[in-house]
């Protein structure tokens, strides 16, 4: 045991120097902050090829027959030992009477093993149709194919392992396909490389945005919210980019499906090898009869809900090596009585920082967003939420929403704070909405109050500044000092933890030649600068 404690200091003094050689370079690292702010603005006309991929291109189309797997993806449980593996079988149908497909009527089984062959371990699991209905005449019902569900258990830490799944009675089984695990939860131990991407869509800016993606070869991918933004359409398969300026009769907000398939079968040439971890977006909440929404994503996706102790699809916790991530709903209540509330202040109470040094939260409505779009939206989430955030030391924090990139400062209550997090809205995945182009703070652009609250959680929290430059106003006349950096453009980001202090964030935009940064910055922890300690532990530090 001595030779391995003496391994494992080797290692850690090792990635310490590795990551300060880096850091020595011309990046630039949060200890240089606050950064002076910086806009960089493109030509208000630049969209990139912001148009959806229609249902003939064969990236689209369905790729199988009878009831062999498709849209075949990969999730992770709570720990490195557990993964979900999802697919679907049978075909979606449309139409005025549509039926639904008997989810008992296929097996969900996954074959899996660290060879190729023989695939040595069997794993069952579960299955569910769900359906989007209309209480209005002329609309078009959709039921889903069988969606299924598998969770594999006692996996190794960072182990490659092949798998296949399907219904081998029939038999219906998919090709074979491999995944890596998490590394084990420690303070030296991290993925490579997290891809961060938001607002996706399926446009052929989505496909630059994926290509460019899957060349950073990332471990794992979080996608903070609006996937296949099927709810820019009518149920008769008609889109337009603002469905409210094109569709302003509708009786309700109508979605077409389909465009969920579609995505799923473009999305399994990353999402079947590498773990895709997901939450709630505003263009997942497609309302249908008696008022339900959401069903899509809760039924598309597996979350680790349960093991994390959450009893919701729209918030839930899993740790990747030394990094905790805590996912959070921002269209399910987040006040402080509700369940959210209560489950985060259990979560984040469980952390040991000597474990996951790292707290990242994720959630799709940004807070310290300066675009007009969606200024100040979920002003009612952050006076709810921050406090609690920043008394367990969250390092960052992943936001989409916004179609632009935008990276804050160290911030906590729009002041500039040494231990806040640092603020990432990244929700420039390429989907055919517009652009965020015009920033709140220019003269003309500021949103009156009244309009900036979110439609479908309601409430007003977004008061005049009381104090600091912006005094009695509700927008800066400046880019504000917490805003380090923005800029209208598609792209995607990348998070490379190196040690228990030191993190690389890159962000690349779509236009540019492969390695070529748009934003680049160390993220440095400093736990004896702002240590954590838990209720009741006087002493104890868990930010290591």
């Amino acid at each position: 045991m001595e030779s391995v404690s003496v391994s494992l200091h080797v290692v850690m003094f090792l990635s310490v120097i590795l990551s300060l050689t880096f850091v020595d370079g011309a990046i630039p690292t949060t200890l240089d902050g606050p950064f002076k702010p910086v806009t960089v603005t493109l030509d208000k006309s630049f969209r990139g090829h912001a148009v959806d991929l229609p249902d003939t291109d064969p990236r689209v189309q369905r790729p199988v027959k009878g009831w062999q797997p498709e849209q075949i993806k990969v999730s992770l449980s709570t720990n490195y030992d557990s993964v979900w593996i999802s697919w679907i079988t049978g075909e979606f149908q449309i139409g005025d009477d549509v039926k639904p497909l008997d989810p008992e009527s296929v097996a969900s089984v996954v074959r899996y093993g660290m060879l190729r062959f023989p695939l040595t371990h069997r794993a069952m699991g579960h299955s569910l149709v769900y359906s989007q209905l209309y209480p209005f005449q002329g609309l078009r019902n959709y039921t889903s194919g069988i969606i299924h569900h598998v969770r594999l258990s006692g996996l190794k830490p960072d182990t490659l392992y092949f798998y296949q799944c399907g219904d081998p009675s029939i038999p219906a089984m998919s090709d074979v396909y491999y995944f890596r695990t998490m590394p084990v939860s420690c303070p030296w131990s991290y993925p490579a490389r997290i891809g961060v991407v938001g607002d996706l869509g399926l446009t052929y800016n989505t496909t630059s945005t994926i290509g460019h993606l899957m060349r950073n070869d990332p471990d794992l991918v979080l996608l903070v919210g609006d996937a296949s933004y099927a709810n820019l359409y009518l149920t008769n398969g008609t889109g337009a980019d603002c469905y409210s300026c094109s569709f302003p009769n509708s009786p309700i907000h109508e979605t077409y499906q389909p465009r969920w398939d579609y995505w799923g079968r473009y999305m399994q040439r990353l999402v079947s090898k590498v773990p895709i971890m997901m939450i709630e977006g505003n263009h997942e909440i497609e309302e249908q009869v008696g008022k339900q929404t959401f069903a899509a994503y809760s039924a598309r996706f597996a979350f680790p809900s349960e093991e994390s102790g959450s009893s919701s699809t729209f918030y839930y916790s899993f740790n990747a090596g030394g990094i905790h991530f805590v996912m959070l709903g921002g269209y399910t209540n987040y006040n402080k009585s509700g369940d959210q509330y209560r489950w985060l202040q259990k979560n984040l109470a469980k952390v040991d920082r000597n474990v996951t040094p790292w707290l990242v939260a994720t959630w799709h409505p940004p807070w310290y967003s300066t675009y007009a779009a969606h200024y100040r939206e979920a002003e009612c989430m952050r006076v709810a939420m921050e406090e609690l955030l920043y008394k367990y030391g969250v390092d960052i924090v992943f936001n989409g929403h916004v179609h632009a990139y935008e990276r804050s400062n160290r911030v906590y209550n729009y002041s500039l704070d040494p231990c806040g997090p640092v603020h990432i809205a990244i929700g420039d995945g390429g989907n055919r909405e517009k652009m965020a182009i015009t920033h709140a703070d220019e003269p003309g652009n500021c949103p009156k109050p009244s309009t900036t609250p979110d439609k479908f959680m309601g409430g007003f929290c977004a008061f005049n500044f009381t104090s600091g430059p912006a005094a009695g106003r509700f927008c800066w006349d400046r880019q504000p000092d917490y805003s380090a950096y923005r800029e209208s453009s598609f792209g995607h980001g990348i998070l490379e933890v190196k040690n228990e202090t030191h993190a690389l964030w890159t962000w690349y935009r779509n236009q540019d030649a492969y390695g070529t940064t748009g934003d680049v910055v160390y993220i440095v922890r400093q736990p004896d600068r702002c240590p954590v300690e838990p209720e009741g532990t006087p002493g104890y530090n868990r930010r290591g």
